[in-house]
């Protein structure tokens, strides 16, 4: 990995893709710190972390917490590409658009940026409500009525209308430097902007387990703290070393040329092979996966005085929760299907080999070579939707185990030993345990994005090093 970065450092071309992505980056972080008039970022930071909105926050990075501009972050973007590939296999029109070359990809694109927009409004409508209800602005608010009542009567009404532009030009702008990153950068932008929103975080993660250790009382405590600090680092290891073996893997369907006369020289003969990534979804299943999940979260967030929302987000779509984990297992499953369908055709893949004249060994070329290659492609999805499952998934079933064994401690009064010393156990590192429940998530995310990023840059350094060699 570092060779290749230091090659691509080499290349002007890759260099300066490498610059003006770290660019973007930069300016992302910058527009996360800068503050919205009228909004105290005083009373606002701590006070919209909440269990059930902590996928959100996952999704929109810490701006999300501390209400500055870019507190949307890339959450409309992810959720208007999410609906507008579902309604591209829905809709006939939007799917011959989309075969329709660069023209059609570009009306697409254009149709997103205005799903986005409408979606940002949306959110950010909510987000200002919710802020201005909990008082955690200056602006001047009626006595009675609804929280608009208030707002509007009180003659806050333009300072409002101002936060909600400020939240949804934030939102344009995050979407604007991810397509920057796309046409002009290295990586997936969406992907880039969600690994600087978590690796920004790394440095309060470790603060948090070293104050749950200092801050432990008495020999028991200190040393169950240990141990549980020691259980997160030893877990994050192993998840980096099994996510880096796993995506490393493949599988390889074998390709036979036969031997062909052309003039006077004979081509073919040769023996090669296909390779199939076990994981080819890569991230995005996890990152779509958990978008859809966390919304009820953020309705429950935007919307505090809706009893029901808030009721539905703590006791059904909190990550502790049995069906919080049901549904991002199967959304899992879902999107990584979902994905390989649109990113992997078998049938131009098996057009191809019996044009150049492979086949592979066993199978006749045409339909039977595009079942086999869909059969072998439906196997390693599904193995790879359980990766990912076991990754992302695992953390919060421990977790959400720790919790049910707590309630039935509570149920039975504490009358057993066993229980009353797991439980002290898991609260002597509760300080932590949201880090243990989305660690997976979190470094699945980054791993995964920085060797899609490492593969990139190895496809261009090779593209250009057959280039040199072809002059």
């Amino acid at each position: 990995m570092f060779q290749t970065l230091k090659n691509a450092w080499k290349t002007q071309e890759l260099k300066t893709k490498l610059l003006f992505t770290l660019l973007i980056v930069i300016l992302y972080r910058l527009g996360s710190a800068i503050p919205v008039p009228w909004v105290n970022s005083d009373i606002v930071a701590g006070n919209l972390t909440g269990s059930f909105n902590y996928a959100v926050q996952l999704i929109a990075g810490d701006a999300f917490g501390q209400a500055t501009l870019f507190a949307l972050s890339v959450s409309p973007y992810i959720t208007s590409s999410i609906i507008m590939q579902l309604l591209t296999i829905a809709i006939p029109a939007l799917e011959r658009m989309a075969k329709d070359g660069e023209a059609g990809k570009k009306k697409i694109a254009v149709i997103t940026r205005i799903v986005t927009m409408v979606l940002a409004v949306i959110t950010a409508t909510g987000y200002a409500g919710l802020i201005v209800s909990n008082g955690m602005t200056n602006l001047t608010l009626a006595a009675t009525g609804s929280i608009w009542k208030r707002i509007f009567t009180g003659g806050s009404g333009f300072q409002f209308i101002v936060m909600i532009a400020c939240y949804c030009a934030g939102a344009a702008l995050v979407m604007w430097l991810a397509e920057r990153i796309n046409e002009f950068g290295i990586g997936n932008g969406i992907s880039i902007i969600l690994f600087a929103n978590i690796v920004a975080r790394l440095p309060q993660t470790f603060l948090n387990l070293y104050y749950m250790i200092t801050g432990a009382k008495g020999v028991g405590n200190i040393i169950a703290s240990v141990v549980w600090a020691l259980l997160i680092v030893v877990l994050i290891l192993a998840i980096v070393w099994l996510i880096v073996w796993f995506t490393d893997s493949e599988r390889r369907i074998p390709v036979q040329y036969a031997k062909r006369v052309v003039g006077r020289k004979m081509y073919g003969g040769q023996s090669s092979s296909l390779p199939l990534k076990l994981n080819m979804a890569g991230v995005m299943p996890v990152i779509f996966a958990n978008s859809i999940v966390s919304i009820p979260g953020t309705l429950a967030t935007i919307f505090p005085n809706a009893a029901w929302i808030v009721n539905l987000a703590n006791n059904y779509f909190n990550y502790t929760k049995p069906l919080y984990v049901l549904l991002s297992v199967i959304l899992l499953f879902a999107f990584a299907y979902f994905y390989i369908l649109i990113s992997f055709n078998p049938v131009e893949v098996a057009n191809n080999i019996r044009n150049n004249g492979g086949a592979i060994p066993g199978i006749r070329p045409g339909k039977p070579t595009r079942d086999y290659i869909q059969k072998i492609l439906n196997r390693i999805t599904l193995i790879g939707a359980v990766f990912l499952c076991v990754v992302s998934e695992v953390p919060k079933i421990i977790v959400s185990i720790f919790e049910t064994i707590r309630e039935v401690s509570v149920i039975q009064g504490g009358t057993s030993k066993v229980l009353n010393a797991i439980v002290t156990f898991y609260t002597n590192g509760q300080a932590s345990f949201l880090t243990v429940a989305f660690a997976g998530t979190s470094i699945l995310i980054v791993v995964g994005v920085i060797l899609e990023t490492v593969r990139e840059l190895e496809a261009q350094l090779t593209m250009r090093n057959y280039k040199g060699f072809l002059d």
